[in-house]
């Protein structure tokens, strides 16, 4: 784990305690960028479990790679346990990351404002999928996932049950540069 993360959340009241039971948690990074969006697609709106399931069936399957999900026909990934939106939404990030030869250093030099807005011009990728790119497949330290309703239960848990979105985005201010960590955090503790 980052060992500025750990120093910098440590002593907050909501997730110091939570450093002190779960221990370092590290960011994930995947090695390729478009596997973790297409992931990401593929998590969308449905449990974990099965989205693991899916993910299993559909990368142990087929090349996923821009080129060959980009000419694939929607109805063949569906087969894989894609529902036909998602599998349409596959083939635009697929078109998109062949299209405009997006790659992880071309992100790399993007603030994280613009990769959310170049990501969300593809349809099928929101707010939440762009931000899941930016921590894990780009490794940003200062992501809070607000549209995540794993960080919404947390916060309702450790924080408020009150606290609407924006509230939470606001409270979470105070784990600032490493939002993503205490993110991981929140997460951990409602598995």
């Amino acid at each position: 784990m980052d060992e500025r993360a750990i120093d910098l959340l440590k002593g907050d009241t909501v997730i110091g305690p939570l450093i002190d039971t779960y221990g370092p948690l590290e960011l994930q990074v995947a090695d390729d960028p478009f596997e973790r969006l297409v992931q990401s697609i593929l998590r969308q709106q449905v449990s974990m479990e099965a989205a693991d399931a899916i993910a299993e069936r559909f990368f142990g399957a087929i090349d996923v790679s821009p080129p060959a999900l980009a000419a694939a026909n929607p109805e063949d990934l569906t087969e894989y346990g894609l529902s036909r939106q998602k599998a349409t939404y596959v083939r635009e990030v697929a078109r998109a990351f062949h299209d405009n030869r997006y790659t992880k250093r071309y992100f790399v030099g993007l603030d994280d404002e613009t990769v959310i807005d170049e990501l969300t011009a593809i349809r099928g990728v929101g707010p939440w999928t762009a931000k899941m790119f930016l921590m894990f497949a780009l490794g940003r330290a200062d992501i809070f996932p607000v549209e995540d309703l794993g960080i919404r239960r947390a916060m309702t848990l450790h924080v408020d049950a009150e606290l609407t979105r924006g509230e939470m985005a606001e409270y979470a201010e105070r784990w600032r540069p490493v939002r993503s960590y205490a993110s991981l955090y929140l997460w951990r503790s409602i598995d």
